[in-house]
């Protein structure tokens, strides 16, 4: 098959990348990162933390099983755009209801195919993220780099991605009631909690403390969601306002936003965290759990010194900080996603530990 090279790539660098249009055909600048994991791209596609994000996927191969009804882990997808090796058109799975173009030009999210995702993925792991523009061919170098230079990425990601309003989920006869707050949630967080007893009310992400209180939750969830931490301090503040009154647990932004609240501080990674095999050292008790990780910033381990919080996982590729706990408040949280989907399921029990912290079974 004899390839059309119709659009391409424009870093702010100057690295140009041909390739061929799937999804919509539209320009967009975005945050240019990458993601390693083998399986999983509907997931990824849907997940709300890749908000402004066009991802690079390293699996030569993308969309051979096709989207299914059920594996959404958001209803409106907010990724920025999709770089891959190989797209498939025609997907074989039984489960499959659309194709991945389909799904992405009804959403609006431009895709290149035909690129040599692995090279481009040395590019930004050697030279670090930054903004790309994706565009027709025919836009030149120096048009590019105006656009780029003129287009800042929006920081508003949470507020674009929250909950419009509040919101349950509730189940029969549940054993907790869980307050969630929503900067960006994936789905399958939601069903973790559900099918551990737990009803759960979602929250947008500038729910104010007083507001929660009033929801007389058993704990408190702070989600995974895009951006920079420092975005939202509105959430810094209201977490801060609950400590000691809830347990609490936080995954990915969630981890930083707790870390934050009690004065400890986050930094930007050169290329980030993206993939499906990232291990993860457990300090307690010494096992090494493979983790699916989406991240931009971690939690920069001296300014942890000054505060209550303690170090619970390591990342052992980076010595990135991946976990930290408050005992005395009953709060935890990692960097990583024990939910998974997409990623391996190592680190679930930590929703069981959440479970047993609002049991009173758990000092943590």
């Amino acid at each position: 098959m004899i390839r059309v090279f119709d659009r391409k790539l424009i870093l702010e660098d100057g690295t140009e990348v041909l390739g061929c249009s799937f999804g919509a055909e539209c320009d967009k600048v975005c945050e240019i990162v990458f993601n390693t994991s083998m399986v999983g791209y509907q997931e990824i596609l849907s997940d709300p933390s890749y908000t402004y994000q066009a991802v690079v996927m390293t699996y030569p191969l993308i969309g051979n099983y096709g989207m299914a009804d059920d594996d959404y882990e958001t209803v409106t997808p907010t990724i920025g755009a999709f770089i891959v090796g190989e797209i498939n058109h025609e997907p074989s799975n039984f489960r499959s209801t659309n194709t991945l173009s389909a799904v992405m030009k009804k959403f609006g999210i431009p895709g290149i195919s035909g690129v040599d995702t692995r090279k481009l993925t040395r590019h930004i792991r050697n030279n670090g993220m930054c903004k790309a523009l994706i565009c027709g061919v025919d836009t030149s170098l120096e048009d590019g780099l105006k656009k780029l230079a003129a287009t800042e990425i929006p920081r508003d990601a949470v507020s674009r991605v929250t909950a419009k309003g509040v919101f349950e989920k509730k189940i029969s006869n549940p054993l907790f009631h869980v307050v969630a707050i929503d900067c960006g949630m994936k789905e399958n967080i939601v069903r973790s909690l559900n099918k551990r007893g737990c009803s759960v009310t979602v929250v947008p992400f500038d729910t104010d403390a007083h507001a929660i209180e009033l929801l007389k939750p058993d704990g408190v969830f702070i989600s995974n969601g895009p951006g920079d931490p420092g975005d939202v301090p509105e959430l810094i503040n209201t977490v801060r306002q609950l400590h000691g009154k809830y347990p609490m647990f936080g995954i990915c932004l969630g981890h930083q936003i707790i870390s934050l609240s009690y004065g400890a501080k986050c930094y930007k990674l050169k290329f980030g965290h993206r993939g499906g095999n990232h291990p993860v050292k457990n300090i307690a008790t010494g096992k090494i759990e493979i983790t699916s990780q989406n991240h931009s910033y971690a939690v920069d381990d001296d300014s942890l010194k000054n505060t209550p919080l303690t170090v619970t996982h390591i990342n052992l590729l980076d010595n990135t900080i991946e976990g930290v706990e408050n005992k005395n408040d009953k709060v935890f949280s990692v960097q990583y996603h024990p939910e998974s989907a997409p990623g391996p399921e190592d680190s679930t029990y930590l929703f069981d530990k959440f479970i047993k912290t609002m049991e009173g079974l758990e000092n943590a």
